[in-house]
């Protein structure tokens, strides 16, 4: 029991005691870690889903895209959160808006 009391007693220099400068030390390679983690997932899932949200406000009639299941078809009307995907001639299907991945580069 004395050698606890010793123990978490200051140095004598004026210094913080013992446990002190551990429990720093033991929080340093957390900061680290968070740093690594927001650099190398966090800071790009969130551009992605920045420009994600960008192509999709850029949306407009008679545009070329490919939904999330691999459908490519043609834009025939957007009413909100809700478009209307030209798939084949005369055939058409309700998607929402979320659901396209990308802008098709090829016109047919």
């Amino acid at each position: 029991m004395l050698g606890l009391a010793f123990a978490m007693a200051a140095q004598p220099g004026g210094g913080q005691p013992a446990g002190a400068q551990s429990a720093i030390m033991n929080i340093v390679p957390l900061i680290f870690m968070f740093g690594i983690f927001y650099f190398l997932l966090i800071r790009p899932q969130q551009k992605k889903a920045k420009e994600h949200r960008s192509l999709l406000d850029a949306l407009k009639k008679g545009d070329q895209v490919v939904t999330a299941g691999g459908i490519h078809g043609k834009i025939s009307a957007i009413d909100g959160d809700v478009v209307m995907l030209e798939i084949a001639s005369g055939v058409s299907i309700k998607i929402t808006k979320g659901f396209i991945a990308s802008i098709s580069k090829t016109d047919k």
